[in-house]
């Protein structure tokens, strides 16, 4: 069996995963021979060529070590000021610096070279992410001949979108240089292939771009999911009890509303905030009987637009609490700190309503963990963004328009006032979703098509639609 190697921005450190693609591949490489690869996490003067093995909790890992100047270019420069932003259509809070992409160029050919002395012929390579679009591109260039694959795991851009990312043609071009790409939801897909068919408009210059040949590369969607059963058996551990029983004592009685999101402007935290506030503005009876509690650990707090998000949270959830607050009664509690996955299972087993409004996302496993964390006996409700890429698959979920408020506040209504047959029922079709694209199945379905007795990828378009396969 060839070896599989992952190769990603960052490699999984010590301990316990917290989450996202650690969880995802860890498993899927233990019972696999072949290694992790990505940056150590160090920044020095000089780095290294070649990379360093560790073993990691059982897992080969090779890693390198990155310049300070490129690391700020290809990570928060071009991946988060230009990519992200631009990928989740948020293209005006992109910030835009010409030498980002030839710092991102410069990491992506560090890689390939620090990563081509350790490859075998018939090794499977699966790069993940929006840090790494070019890896195909400059391996290729150096020789490799592997089958390669790549993973998006954030949603992939509207054409328009798309064209107002410098460089988006050699960034098409790169992932043309892969066997196989997976991309979260359909809708994804239907935006490549929109892109792949109707491509090169014309330059500056009145020209013609020369267009990107995708006839040897296979996009499809392959949802990534969690453990819903591993989460089933985390939220009734010792310590997600503890955590349950903690906030009982807290609430006396009141419904929980729970979100759980890193601090990020892609999720919709202020529009959440104030969806909540109106609930309480337009029903008096749940002032006093529920609680919302958002849970939003910083992310990227070094990026303005990060803490200009950080900012307008902190104001409407002070808002919140100076309109609505009693001597004895607090609507809402603002938690900036991660919690480990048994304490957050607790919290999810606990919530009446599992709030998850991203604006935009690729997947969002807090939906996925919030299913599987229920009691069967009394499940509590998830509220879900249309524009996640859970709302392909979990139909049974209130689906809202984040940006509308008005729209999320009658959403929560709902969700409190649902009765116990709904619930059930609701989720018994959520959980029958959530073992369905679970993540051991995800791994497993790239990994088949992108092994070499794949035989996919020979039909005649210009680009090879497939439906969710996962």
């Amino acid at each position: 069996m060839s070896r599989i190697i992952v190769v990603s921005n960052r490699t999984p450190g010590k301990g316990p995963a917290a989450g996202g693609l650690a969880v995802a591949l860890r498993k899927t490489l233990a019972e696999r021979e072949g290694f992790w690869f990505g940056w150590s996490g160090r920044l020095v003067d000089a780095p290294s060529p070649e990379a360093r093995f560790e073993d990691i909790d059982g897992l080969s890992v090779a890693q390198i070590d990155l310049t300070r100047e490129d690391h700020h270019a290809y990570y928060a420069g071009f991946s988060n000021s230009i990519l992200w932003p631009s990928f989740h259509l948020r293209l005006d809070l992109a910030t835009i610096e010409a030498h980002w992409y030839e710092g991102y160029r410069r990491v992506n050919t560090q890689f390939a070279r620090a990563l081509l002395p350790l490859l075998k012929p018939d090794d499977i390579i699966w790069v993940h992410d929006y840090h790494l679009i070019p890896l195909a591109s400059e391996l290729r260039n150096l020789g490799a001949r592997n089958r390669i694959g790549f993973y998006l795991h954030i949603p992939f851009p509207t054409v328009d979108a798309l064209y107002a990312i410098p460089h988006h043609q050699e960034l098409m071009r790169d992932l043309s240089r892969y066997d196989l790409v997976g991309m979260q939801a359909n809708r994804d897909v239907v935006a490549f292939t929109e892109f792949a068919e109707h491509q090169a408009p014309s330059t500056l210059a009145g020209s013609p771009l020369k267009s990107v040949d995708f006839g040897r590369t296979e996009v499809a969607a392959f949802p990534i999911g969690s453990d819903p059963d591993a989460f089933a058996r985390l939220a009734t551990s010792p310590a997600a009890i503890k955590m349950i029983r903690r906030m009982e004592r807290a609430l006396n009685d009141q419904q929980l509303i729970l979100g759980v999101d890193r601090l990020d402007y892609s999720k919709g935290l202020p529009q959440r905030v104030e969806a909540y506030e109106k609930l309480l503005l337009n029903d008096s009876r749940f002032r006093r009987t529920v609680h919302l509690l958002q849970v939003a650990p910083p992310s990227r707090d070094t990026i303005k637009e990060y803490q200009q998000t950080s900012d307008e949270l902190d104001a409407i959830c002070g808002r919140v609490m100076g309109r609505f607050a009693e001597p004895d009664w607090q609507p809402l509690t603002y938690v900036k700190r991660a919690y480990g996955q048994p304490s957050l299972a607790g919290l999810y087993r606990l919530a009446r309503v599992g709030l998850v409004t991203p604006l935009r996302d690729g997947m969002n496993l807090v939906a996925h963990e919030y299913i599987g964390a229920q009691d069967p006996a009394d499940p509590g409700v998830l509220i879900l963004s249309r524009f996640a890429g859970a709302a392909e698959i979990f139909e049974d979920a209130i689906l809202v328009n984040p940006f509308d408020t008005d729209e999320t506040a009658e959403a929560l209504r709902m969700a409190l006032d649902m009765d116990l047959e709904e619930r059930q029922r609701r989720w018994q079709t959520l959980m029958t979703a959530a073992r369905k694209h679970n993540v051991e199945d995800w791994a497993i379905s790239f990994l088949d098509r992108l092994a070499p007795a794949s035989t996919a990828g020979t039909g005649t378009r210009d680009i090879l639609y497939l439906a969710s396969v996962a």
